[in-house]
């Protein structure tokens, strides 16, 4: 990767460190804002001032919730009602975004280069493994120097 690319990546990282205790964090069943609500001995009436809200609306919001049709800023309206605040973010699957771009990288370089072998071989100059793993390497590198567009297709 590029220095500034690098830079990104590695600022990115560390943004969202904060957020990777975060992945452990099971959302109930019911969601947050009934869980919250309930929890505080809330009626969904008195969360309904607070909100300028009827009891059915709050209702509606629950359930939306619960199934993951809410917007963003209703939980923000809601987390405010609840004097919270709506936190949200991304955890990379692979721990780190740098390790995301090495995966997507390495496996796109071993689709060009085992593609290539494959018509090297037909033509019988096929390479040996250890080149061609050598090959997928530098192409990996390259591609995360460049980060090419193509990584994400």
């Amino acid at each position: 990767m590029r220095n500034k690319k690098k830079l990104l990546v590695a600022q990115l990282d560390q943004k969202l460190a904060v957020f990777k205790d975060a992945e452990r964090v099971l959302v109930p069943q019911k969601g947050w804002v009934n869980t919250i609500r309930t929890t505080l001995n809330m009626t969904m009436d008195q969360l309904g001032t607070k909100l300028r809200l009827t009891k059915g609306a709050i209702q509606k919001i629950e359930e939306r919730e619960a199934i993951g049709q809410i917007t963003i800023n209703k939980l923000k309206d809601v987390g405010e009602a609840l004097n919270m605040k709506f936190v949200y973010g991304f955890v990379p699957k692979d721990g780190t975004i740098e390790n995301l771009i090495n995966l997507k990288a390495e496996k796109l370089a071993r689709k060009i280069v085992l593609r290539t072998n494959q018509n090297m071989k037909l033509e019988d100059q096929g390479i040996g493994d250890d080149k061609i793993n050598d090959s997928i390497m530098d192409l990996a590198n390259e591609i995360k120097r460049e980060m090419r567009k193509s990584l994400w297709d």
